[in-house]
């Protein structure tokens, strides 16, 4: 079969993420096409990816009837209307986390892909990172016994661009940034059972100057079947990224660190070029990482989104994984704000996640 032929809406840091990915499985699937509004952006992403088309407007790429998927790494308050666009013009959608920033906008979403015949797959790279992947296929088989707490973190000093910042256009900080990966997870890691409760605490603590969302957040889900989560994600911590997860059973545990076990211990007078996501400086001691996207699975989600597409693979990550998702946040944000456990299932009272709780705070 011929690879499917992609566009990609967005020119910043995760479509470079998804470029570079599809490229190591051109064999599956192929970027023809980008949009970004933004300046000379579609021009110079277009030209550094060797991507013969580019536009200003996404719904030109969408008017493209060569073009079978897009992929979605614009600000989280446009994803929904990108992905009714998408699905009326008949494009399979890869829609980057979160899935967007209301429950009725996921509800209209996956809706709208299952009447016009196209996929919704929900971008979640988590579930294909081989070191996290390893860890759950020695689970399955029984390594840990019976598993009752899994940890998962992701950290680091802040994102990319400026729109995260926005609440109005983010929907939230680190906990809906950064959580919603540990979520999604934990989520998948034990087979995808009901949540029942969760419990958050949130504060912004460095970057209140130009952000009223959450740059710290500690969140616990309770799962059914006696299993519970710890998420901690910051947007307050420096040197770079750190992403781990711990798994404990009654007769086992593992622990892997996404980024230090493939990294190389390295001291340089004179910086080193990149050595890892988000990290600052590559002056005095780093830890240069090698073959970055593919040990955070981007490469494999893209290959596994391609054979869906093509009917050769049943998709792990649905919209409906990403209204889940969604849901706990929500609920992390109105716990936060009400400073107690909250059930599930859990109806919004606010327009936005991050509402659930500064509403509650300014009160």
């Amino acid at each position: 079969m011929k690879p499917i032929s992609v566009g990609i809406i967005g020119s910043q840091f995760q479509a470079d993420c998804h470029a570079a990915s599809i490229a190591m499985v051109r064999s599956e699937m192929q970027v023809v096409a980008v949009a970004s509004p933004t300046g000379n952006h579609a021009a110079s992403f277009a030209h550094r990816h060797r991507i013969p088309e580019y536009h200003m407007d996404y719904r030109d790429l969408l008017a493209d009837a060569a073009i079978e998927a897009v992929t979605i790494t614009a600000p989280n308050s446009l994803h929904c209307e990108m992905t009714l666009a998408a699905a009326a013009a008949g494009k399979h959608v890869i829609c980057e986390k979160p899935l967007c920033v209301t429950l009725n906008e996921a509800d209209t979403m996956i809706d709208a892909c299952k009447r016009h015949g196209v996929l919704l797959m929900y971008a979640e790279e988590l579930l294909f990172t081989p070191k996290y992947l390893k860890a759950k296929q020695m689970a399955d088989s029984g390594a840990f016994g019976k598993v009752h707490l899994i940890k998962q973190s992701e950290k680091h000093f802040g994102p990319h661009s400026e729109w995260f910042w926005d609440v109005d256009r983010s929907g939230g900080g680190a906990l809906l940034d950064l959580g919603c990966h540990g979520i999604a997870f934990a989520h998948w890691f034990l087979n995808k059972p009901k949540l029942r409760s969760v419990v958050s605490h949130l504060g912004t603590y460095v970057h209140g100057s130009k952000t009223q969302a959450d740059d710290e957040a500690v969140t616990v889900l309770e799962f059914d079947g006696g299993c519970f989560a710890l998420i901690e994600n910051s947007w307050a911590r420096r040197g770079g990224m750190d992403d781990r997860v711990e798994i404990y059973g009654e007769g086992g545990l593992t622990i892997a660190n996404l980024l230090m076990g493939n990294a190389l211990t390295t001291y340089s007078e004179y910086g080193v070029g990149y050595a890892v996501e988000k990290a600052p400086t590559t002056t005095g001691w780093t830890y240069p990482v090698f073959e970055e996207a593919w040990n955070y699975g981007f490469p494999q989600e893209m290959q596994h989104f391609a054979r869906c597409i093509r009917g050769l693979e049943v998709c792990q990550t649905t919209g409906e994984d990403g209204r889940l998702v969604l849901e706990a946040v929500y609920a992390a944000y109105a716990s936060a704000g009400m400073g107690r456990r909250v059930q599930f299932p859990f109806t919004p009272t606010q327009p936005l996640p991050i509402a659930e709780w500064l509403s509650r705070r300014e009160a």
